[in-house]
């Protein structure tokens, strides 16, 4: 079983399992250190464990490189990861303790956002070509953030939803028809950034010191504005986190046209895993780029 194979490699006793609630994934727990030979954990501390009864291939493995790449960045806090393993499947995680924002919770998780997205990143996408998400979304490298935002996102989440008919066709043909114009909405000489990939509340922590940390990302590189775009779409983050970010690195001229076109892929993820309450907003923002 996968608790004995964590235990194994972790080097400890774990007891009082408590399991978690949230998450439409994995399934997540929390366990006490009662015993064994770790280097990294002692007997008292606390450990966050996930499992999945059948993730998409090296899907644990995958998310330890991306929380690995977002703290080589030291701007956002992320758990350290103590184990992972995909056969059986876990990923083993520091705890952390919640707490409640401060009164600098919001500006600092803007600045911390900004450094982030202007650490160095070669190309958009993943070079390791690893997908992400509970879809299995590709990330090959790609040149231009046009040319991954259509063959990397919209093309595969349109032949997804396809597959499970989850959007009519003339919708999917919608879907289409735009991403062969993603062109016409790319700054010139646009560098890819570092990104969190799937940036709503509920992957943000606050600890007791009021401290943001992020987690469940769905890392690769793309377009800066996909995180804020995808931290607008369901609420949870604070004016001043966001007036921050501009203040620290501006967005470029046009890019509160551009939110809901960021939007549209995870609007077609909900869709797809979620049925037809996204159905209409993802025909929204069709008709907002008039396709």
């Amino acid at each position: 079983m996968w608790q004995q194979s964590a235990e194994r490699e972790l080097g400890v006793v774990l007891r009082r399992w408590r399991k978690l609630s949230g998450g439409d994934f994995a399934q997540s727990w929390r366990a006490d250190v009662v015993g064994g030979d770790s280097a990294q954990l002692r007997v008292g501390d606390r450990v966050f464990i996930k499992t999945h009864a059948n993730p998409p291939p090296r899907h644990f493995t995958t998310e330890a490189r991306g929380l690995a790449w977002l703290a080589e960045v030291s701007s956002v806090a992320v758990p350290v990861v103590l184990g992972v393993s995909d056969e059986p499947p876990w990923l083993a995680l520091q705890w952390v303790e919640e707490g409640h924002p401060v009164n600098a919770t919001e500006q600092d998780l803007g600045i911390a956002l900004a450094h982030l997205h202007q650490a160095p990143c070669p190309h958009f996408g993943r070079q390791d070509e690893r997908s992400t998400g509970s879809l299995g979304l590709p990330n090959a490298p790609c040149q231009s953030w046009s040319q991954f935002y259509a063959t990397q996102r919209l093309l595969p989440l349109a032949g997804i939803a396809a597959e499970r008919q989850a959007l009519s066709s003339a919708t999917l043909s919608r879907i289409e028809r735009l991403a062969q114009r993603l062109d016409e909405f790319e700054d010139v000489g646009l560098q890819a950034s570092r990104l969190h990939g799937d940036l709503w509340a509920g992957n943000r922590l606050v600890d007791v010191e009021g401290r943001s940390w992020l987690i469940d990302p769905a890392c690769h590189g793309g377009h800066r504005e996909f995180d804020l775009a995808m931290m607008r779409l369901f609420g949870g983050f604070g004016d001043a986190c966001f007036a921050a970010y501009q203040e620290c690195w501006p967005l470029t001229a046009g890019w509160q046209e551009r939110i809901a076109l960021h939007q549209l892929a995870p609007l077609i993820v909900h869709a797809i895993k979620f049925g037809s309450a996204y159905v209409d907003s993802t025909e929204a923002v069709l008709d907002q780029y008039r396709v």
